[in-house]
């Protein structure tokens, strides 16, 4: 079995480390950047002149206009958790028969997304307002992938589960689970 895996592994090209070391890179990134948001806004750097954390202290748009506060509208933080918890709902949305193993990993993603709120709310608007735009990326993202257009475009070979109309499905798919739910 071992060597019939390691011939698919080869003949594909699908090796499973492949599919993980975006996570191995994007993981730390988003940690060392947030880390990075952080002590500008709290003046743990020094630079002369005038300081970074003064230009993030006026440079806020709309509800939050010091990125180096807290956002007490709490707009960013739930954006953060609703925009992750989007992620995760339309990828559960799109398997069918999920293993035990992988619907625990569902429930633990969606808990985290939820967590995310309060978390964010506790640190400054530029870190939110990072995540925030972090996540609107992957959302951004997973949905363009899903695109039959895009995936030509981009030369994507097709699999045997996309569908023609992908867009459509998951507006199905989420209305049978939130909506048609009694």
């Amino acid at each position: 079995m071992r060597r019939l895996v390691s011939e698919l592994y080869v003949r594909d090209n699908c090796h499973p480390f492949k599919a993980t070391v975006l996570i191995w890179i994007q993981l730390p990134m988003w940690i060392f950047m947030s880390i990075a948001l952080r002590n500008l806004s709290t003046g743990a750097t020094h630079s002369e002149g005038f300081s970074v954390q003064e230009q993030l202290a006026t440079g806020g748009v709309l509800w939050f206009p010091d990125l180096t506060a807290l956002d007490s509208t709490w707009i960013l933080p739930v954006s953060v958790g609703v925009v992750n918890l989007l992620i995760v709902e339309i990828f559960a949305l799109q398997r069918h028969g999920m293993s035990r193993f992988q619907m625990y990993i569902t429930y633990f993603v969606r808990a985290v997304s939820v967590l995310m709120i309060p978390i964010a709310a506790t640190v400054p608007s530029s870190i939110a307002l990072y995540w925030f735009c972090s996540s609107l990326m992957g959302l951004a993202q997973n949905l363009l992938l899903r695109s039959p257009r895009f995936r030509q475009l981009c030369r994507i070979p097709s699999t045997k589960s996309d569908s023609d109309t992908p867009y459509k499905d998951l507006f199905a798919a989420f209305y049978a689970k939130f909506i048609l739910r009694k």
